[in-house]
């Protein structure tokens, strides 16, 4: 009988429970650091090197159908050795994605079965409201919920609740904390997030202060913190996804600050976080306005008695430029997969066909 205790701590439940009853003969883990081409595990006995068995690289349809951050998974231990094989990636129920980077049309998976997500912005002059709705709309689109962590409280200028006002008009209906990790204002207050085993995702750029935050959360120095730099610009300091157990329980999975952020299939998200311009656009009186010129556009309307900031309704249609155009990427590769696969197979069809007269 393994022990759960530990697995409890950190998010085990009856789904993943559930899930483990098709994998008898294996035991279950949670992957804690990814590396490249193997990972660190734990289990019922303790953290086990690991990596990943032939059978389930080969099966894998792409790099999304390897283990991340966060999954749970089947392993055979070799607790002697202090190691494991991962056998099954069990099924996730959130994932944070988004395209890779460069030209590849592909799926990133960031880290998974993920409860909530801190989206982690500094006080200071980094802040920059455009970057936190693409942030937001990456978060709500990953099944997780979306909170919005203001740091460097301690260091902000004197006119913080004006930010957290608009902060606020960016991030509609999600939850808004300022806080400081240097000297614990607001920190009691994201604990909160963690019972019952919850894990939370720390999500934003370099040298926002997530290393300081997962320290203050932590109860102890786990993350290395550089002083930012001259020109009010933070340094980075996480150098790759962890997830970490936080005292009293719950998971925190820290992640290094990401230089580009590309939307993968967000059209949800992008609802979620712009959902006041959305209601607006309800109001038009055409179904296809465009919120340009179009008479009896409630849209329109809004930017003209200042309802609606210019700036916003941009930012908006950016991102909505940007999942067309994705998809019409994905589109192509769809489509060029599909000739390769037909190229293939009548290339087989000839290699392998035989006039009649030769069939004796």
């Amino acid at each position: 009988m393994i022990e759960t205790d530990r697995l409890e701590r950190i998010g085990w439940s009856a789904r993943v429970e559930q899930h483990m009853q098709d994998n008898q003969g294996y035991m279950p883990a949670r992957v804690l650091v990814q590396h490249k081409g193997s990972y660190v595990v734990t289990s019922g006995l303790g953290e086990l090197k690991a990596e990943v068995a032939g059978k389930l690289r080969h099966e894998a349809r792409g790099v999304n159908d390897l283990p991340v951050v966060g999954d749970w998974v089947a392993v055979a231990a070799r607790p002697e050795e202090g190691s494991a094989t991962i056998h099954r990636v069990l099924p996730r129920s959130t994932k944070f994605s988004r395209k890779s980077a460069g030209d590849e049309t592909e799926e990133q998976v960031l880290a998974a079965n993920i409860d909530s997500i801190f989206i982690v912005t500094s006080l200071n002059s980094e802040m920059n409201l455009r970057r936190l709705e693409r942030y937001l709309t990456l978060a709500w689109e990953s099944g997780a919920a979306p909170i919005v962590v203001l740091t460097k409280k301690d260091l902000a200028p004197e006119d913080v609740e004006e930010v957290h006002e608009k902060v606020g008009g960016t991030a509609v209906g999600v939850p808004v904390h300022a806080v400081s990790g240097v000297t614990g204002e607001g920190i009691d207050r994201l604990r909160s997030y963690f019972t019952d085993g919850a894990t939370v995702a720390l999500l934003g750029s370099s040298g926002v202060g997530k290393s300081t935050l997962a320290n203050a959360l932590l109860g102890s120095e786990v993350q290395k913190v550089r002083d930012i730099r001259k020109d009010d610009k933070g340094r980075h300091t996480t150098t790759h996804r962890e997830l970490v157990e936080l005292p009293d329980g719950g998971a925190l999975i820290d992640t290094p600050g990401m230089r580009e952020l590309q939307l993968w299939d967000a059209s949800g998200g992008v609802s979620n976080s712009f959902e006041d311009i959305e209601s607006l656009a309800i109001g038009c009186r055409f179904r296809d306005c465009r919120h340009d010129e179009e008479p009896g556009c409630a849209v329109t309307g809004a930017l003209l008695d200042g309802r609606l900031d210019r700036s916003r309704l941009e930012s908006y249609e950016k991102l909505q430029r940007e999942l067309r155009y994705l998809e019409r990427k994905k589109d192509a590769r769809a489509r060029s997969e599909e000739q390769r696969k037909w190229k293939v197979l009548s290339k087989d069809l000839r290699r392998n066909y035989k006039p009649r007269s030769d069939r004796g």
